[in-house]
């Protein structure tokens, strides 16, 4: 009777259910979709965009499950301040970093930076599509409210005459340029700007995960896909 009890699998070494589908989901969702937009680029638009608005979705949702979730995936379950990211980054240098079946305290950080930055990177890629194109979710927002008000007042601005349809045609056309250039080179520069901060961010992302990994003897990619990890 006692031998058969000290053969079975010891306690600790049991994996117990983190992760769940929304979590899971959302993250290979956003792994793909950041690939797909950066590698698609011009020349593939329409992937590009639904790529980019498939990210968005992944990460407002995720923000909101980050409230509302289940005990791992909310935030207030993980997120720490700077110095417990610090005291963790500094425990796997030194071979000492305490394990967390949750999300570890750095971890928590780089979440928090790679929502900040994915935000950025699809608010500035729809305002940029809706400023160049017309279309996407802001086009009635962006494309037509310029930032100078010239469009808006165009009518009112434009010399009296006989020619005032062809000067109208002009003043607006001008109001249309201003903010497709001018604010259009903006948030080009502002856009990129957040895709290789994203791209920074992961790279730093998958170097914690592997640096976890050996650190904790545990694979964290594949937890990332079944949901399980090894109970404490």
């Amino acid at each position: 009777m006692n031998a058969s009890n000290d053969n079975r699998q010891p306690a600790a070494t049991r994996d117990i259910k983190v992760w769940d589908p929304v979590v899971r989901i959302g993250h290979w969702v956003i792994v793909i979709g950041v690939f797909a937009a950066y590698f698609s680029g011009d020349d593939w638009q329409g992937i590009h965009v639904w790529a980019g608005y498939a990210v968005a979705a992944a990460v407002l949702i995720r923000i909101a499950w980050g409230l509302v979730g289940t005990r791992h995936a909310r935030f207030a379950s993980f997120v720490r301040g700077p110095g417990a990211a610090a005291g963790y980054v500094r425990g796997l240098v030194t071979g000492r970093a305490e394990r967390h079946v949750g999300h570890n305290p750095a971890g928590a950080v780089m979440i928090l930076l790679l929502l900040a930055s994915l935000a950025g990177t699809t608010g500035t890629g729809m305002a940029l599509y809706a400023v160049e194109e017309g279309r996407g979710p802001l086009a009635g927002i962006i494309a037509m409210a310029p930032e100078d008000g010239t469009q808006a007042n165009a009518s009112s601005e434009a010399p009296r005459g006989a020619d005032r349809d062809d000067d109208d045609d002009e003043y607006e056309g001008r109001g249309e340029h201003e903010v497709g250039g001018e604010g259009g080179e903006w948030l080009e520069g502002l856009h990129k700007f957040f895709v290789y901060l994203t791209l920074t961010l992961a790279g730093l992302h998958v170097i914690g995960v592997i640096a976890s990994s050996l650190a904790h003897g545990e694979n964290l990619v594949r937890s990332m896909v079944t949901g399980r990890k090894r109970a404490e």
